[in-house]
């Protein structure tokens, strides 16, 4: 199965340190939809992995995340993109679940769903929390230096083979380039 994985905030929209609360906070990076397009032209399944602690915390509730969510997949599907499914955790960072990142309980859930090994599969993401669910499955880290990327790359400690992009759209023309290699 191909597949890529994406955290959402940082990686494919504008973060923010108060949290995207409806749709219209929700900003795209620019590029990061037409990437995701490309990787569905290109045979992929995109699935998005968020941690959405701003539900614990009484900022929006669960019809504002869909309502961003269908926004976010409205402007995909203006471009020709689709993300398959997007899992989040609800958890505040003191409720010690097993799904909030970088514990990997939404990873080995979207694994069950799907029934297939995560292993080497791209999971990319802005955060040392992404990149550390992604190895704790074996999943391929990548770090996009948008969002909290740069502060990551800078932080170090990072993953053994990370790999380092950009914004989304580099690591679409990497990922597709190595694929084609491979051809």
């Amino acid at each position: 199965m191909r597949l890529v994985i994406l955290d959402r905030d940082g990686v494919i929209n504008e973060d923010s340190d108060a949290y995207i609360k409806g749709p219209e906070e929700w900003r795209a990076i620019p590029g990061s939809l037409e990437a995701i397009a490309r990787l569905n032209r290109a045979g992929r399944r995109v699935v998005v992995v968020s941690n959405q602690s701003g539900l614990a915390r009484g900022l929006f509730d669960i019809g504002r995340l869909t309502e961003i969510h269908v926004r976010m997949q409205r402007e995909l599907a203006e471009v020709g993109g689709t993300i398959e499914a997007a899992l989040f955790c609800p958890h505040g960072p003191d409720e010690a679940c097993g799904c909030r990142k970088p514990a990997p309980g939404l990873l080995l859930d979207l694994a069950r769903r799907l029934g297939i090994p995560l292993a080497g599969v791209p999971m990319v993401g802005d955060s040392a929390r992404d990149l550390a669910a992604a190895a704790a499955v074996g999943a391929r880290p990548v770090l996009v230096r948008t969002g909290n990327g740069a502060a990551t790359a800078a932080a170090g400690a990072l993953p053994a083979g990370v790999e380092i992009h950009a914004d989304l759209a580099a690591f679409v023309d990497a990922h597709l380039q190595a694929a084609d290699a491979e051809a």
